[in-house]
């Protein structure tokens, strides 16, 4: 059994693309490839997996309904699996704790945990808010690989 530190481990090394699998209404696994990275949760200060979703994804309408999802990753061969409860936190999901200006940061920190760089973060901020995306913390519950 991994532990969250294996996955952390594994996220510098594509980049911090996983595939990330959450449920749709018929019960069926809905995969999709999105960056990740390990942060503190911004409220409760325990290490998660997080990830930054346009506002008009499915994904989140899927998340609001079930809020559970897994992430997995790999580098060669070896990989490491987390799945857990998922809290959205996003302009469209207001969290107790996360204002306008925390979940701004919070959107940068997660970029930079997942190995992204850039040149002029103001204007990341500025597509971040236009695009109205969301965190989305997921608490493992159980980590593998």
């Amino acid at each position: 059994m991994a532990d969250l530190a294996d996955f952390g481990a594994l996220v510098p090394a594509d980049h911090g693309l996983v595939v990330m699998t959450v449920l749709g209404p018929d019960g069926r696994v809905r995969p999709s490839v999105v960056n990740a990275g390990v942060i503190d949760h911004p409220i409760t200060g325990n290490r998660v997996v997080a990830v930054v979703i346009h506002g008009k994804a499915r994904k989140l309408v899927h998340l609001r309904a079930r809020p559970r999802a897994s992430v997995a990753l790999r580098a060669g061969w070896q990989w490491a699996a987390v799945e857990g409860p998922a809290q959205i936190a996003g302009p469209d999901d207001p969290v107790d704790g996360i204002g306008r200006e925390r979940l701004r940061l919070l959107l940068r920190e997660i970029f930079t945990a997942a190995g992204g760089t850039h040149d002029d973060f103001e204007e990341y901020d500025r597509v971040m808010s236009a695009e109205r995306r969301a965190a989305v913390l997921i608490t493992p519950e159980r980590v593998f690989g």
